[in-house]
């Protein structure tokens, strides 16, 4: 068993604040579990920080969200120090953050997902790349950061492009009309269902954060065939990325026309939400496994990829 666990929290990406969140919730757990923990705010001089523990850590738990902490940078870092750490490692983690080489990697394993295109931000301030309604997302960007729906009666996509702020490659994806359904991997299985609900009309930022911006059911109320689906195109994006630890997959399911409907895979989160209440510990307490269970199952399968 790991006894020196370092949390990883915080960092300068646009998701600074929930992976604070996300890492206190974390840190709390193992250390309830009988864990030694270190909380560290990740800064751009993390590496010096690590190197400087004494002990030595004998895990990272890596609770960073967003760019450089979900994208390959950090699990990079790690593995040169010889850092075990949770959840992915730097190959899978920037292909699911750059939600137009995953969609690739997606297809060729046979998922379907919705169809997207990146443009520049200039060109989407030109013209409108896909019939409305579309999405327009960062390309590079998780917890739906920047994440906004056009619909058919806007006709201004100057100002859409003008005050986005977070990178020049913009996904815009076709608006897949129906349910927001999410599905959790733990290792080599696929947990449950869920449902997110909101009143918003949309499902994004603020949303997702905000109190009573959305609620979960857990299982889904959809048909057994489309369930069934979910949780094997999960799976399999899981294991088409290289991923280890727990993800998160994100679907549309357009059941408008009746059930069993189409599902689209949106895309898959290699550093889910980690609060008791986050869609992945909710599904694992469907099954029956405590919030301090399954933070301390990542600890134990924690390890470098080289």
């Amino acid at each position: 068993m790991s006894s020196h666990v370092v949390v990883l929290m915080g960092g300068w990406s646009a998701e600074r604040e929930v992976s604070l969140v996300s890492g206190r919730a974390c840190a709390d757990a193992l250390e309830a579990e009988g864990y030694t923990v270190t909380r560290i705010d990740a800064g751009r001089d993390i590496a010096c920080t690590l190197a400087a523990l004494d002990p030595r850590p004998d895990v990272v738990f890596n609770a960073l969200h967003g760019r450089w902490g979900e994208d390959g940078c950090i699990q990079g870092l790690l593995e040169v120090m010889g850092l075990p750490y949770t959840h992915s490692g730097p190959l899978a983690s920037a292909l699911a953050m750059n939600k137009d080489v995953a969609k690739h990697v997606f297809a060729g394993a046979g998922i379907p997902c919705a169809e997207g295109v990146v443009v520049t931000r200039a060109m989407l301030g030109r013209t409108a790349p896909l019939e409305r309604p579309f999405v327009v997302k960062p390309n590079r960007e998780g917890s739906s950061v920047g994440v906004r729906l056009v619909l058919r009666q806007d006709n201004d996509d100057r100002l859409l492009a003008e005050d986005f702020e977070h990178g020049d490659e913009v996904m815009v994806e076709a608006y897949v009309p129906g349910r927001e359904l999410s599905v959790a991997v733990m290792g080599d299985r696929a947990l449950a269902v869920t449902e997110i609900v909101t009143d918003e009309g949309f499902y994004d930022y603020r949303a997702k954060y905000a109190p009573g911006g959305s609620r979960h059911v857990v299982p889904a109320p959809i048909h057994a065939e489309a369930y069934q689906a979910a949780l094997d195109h999960a799976l399999s994006a899981h294991r088409a990325l290289g991923c280890r630890g727990a993800t998160r997959a994100d679907f549309r399911y357009d059941d408008t026309a009746g059930e069993p409907g189409r599902l689209c895979l949106l895309e898959i989160n290699t550093q889910p939400g980690m609060t008791p209440t986050s869609l992945v510990p909710e599904q694992a307490s469907h099954h029956g496994m405590s919030f301090g269970t399954l933070v301390s199952w990542m600890v134990e399968h924690a390890r470098c990829d080289a």
